[in-house]
């Protein structure tokens, strides 16, 4: 169990500086891209360790209908949803049956581009060694829409990074990235939160504060 998303950061770090090593320092520093907004305390000592540029990629869910903790579907950026095709046949739905819920999540992808950048431009990931971080993975459809998102973007090198995972997402995740490292693959996974003591809700206010700090 971690202490907090710092303290997960900082084990992740020393993780990925010792796998990425051949890699690290290469001709430009690596860019580590947090997922807000969880992923930002973790990012941050990741970076640290990586003498990386820290940013953010915004990215969301898109939940099954009256159930706001399942994801189905995500999108990331200005990039085109995403959909877990075997959770919507289950379903019954179509990705038109979640056009509404799309076009929810696109808006508040926009509002977060507007809260956290304050008019700076999007990070420029062509021909870098890209990381993106979260404090972790459970069914992993946000972390595959910023990594096909990411990829249009031509990185030299592409890693996802997260403490913990569930075996359901690693598995499905593995061939979107050329590196996929987490720290905790638990047998029986119930919810990201649960191997954390500390896992307190962020604010707007604690991701640009973070952002600021770095």
């Amino acid at each position: 169990m971690f202490a907090d998303r710092h303290d997960a950061g900082r084990r992740l770090g020393q993780h990925l500086v010792d796998r990425l090593g051949f890699l690290v320092p290469a001709v430009r520093r690596p860019l580590v891209l947090a997922l807000p907004r969880g992923g930002v305390p973790v990012g941050v000592p990741v970076a640290v360790a990586l003498n990386g540029d820290l940013d953010i990629v915004i990215a969301r869910k898109i939940a099954a209908p009256g159930q706001p903790e399942y994801g189905i579907g995500a999108l990331a950026e200005d990039g085109p949803p995403v959909f877990d095709g075997r959770a919507l046949e289950a379903l019954g739905l179509s990705e038109a049956d979640l056009s509404g819920a799309v076009e929810h999540e696109r808006a508040e992808v926009g509002r977060r581009m507007l809260r956290y950048r304050a008019g700076r431009a999007a990070p420029e990931a062509h021909g870098r060694i890209v990381v993106v971080v979260d404090d972790g993975l459970a069914t992993g459809v946000t972390a595959r829409a910023t990594l096909r998102w990411l990829h249009g973007h031509e990185p030299a090198y592409l890693v996802l990074a997260a403490p913990v995972c569930s075996r359901q997402a690693h598995d499905a995740l593995a061939g979107d990235a050329d590196v996929l490292a987490c720290l905790r693959i638990p047998d029986e996974f119930r919810a990201v939160g649960d191997w954390y003591q500390d896992f307190r809700q962020l604010t707007d206010d604690d991701v640009t504060g973070l952002l600021t700090a770095t």
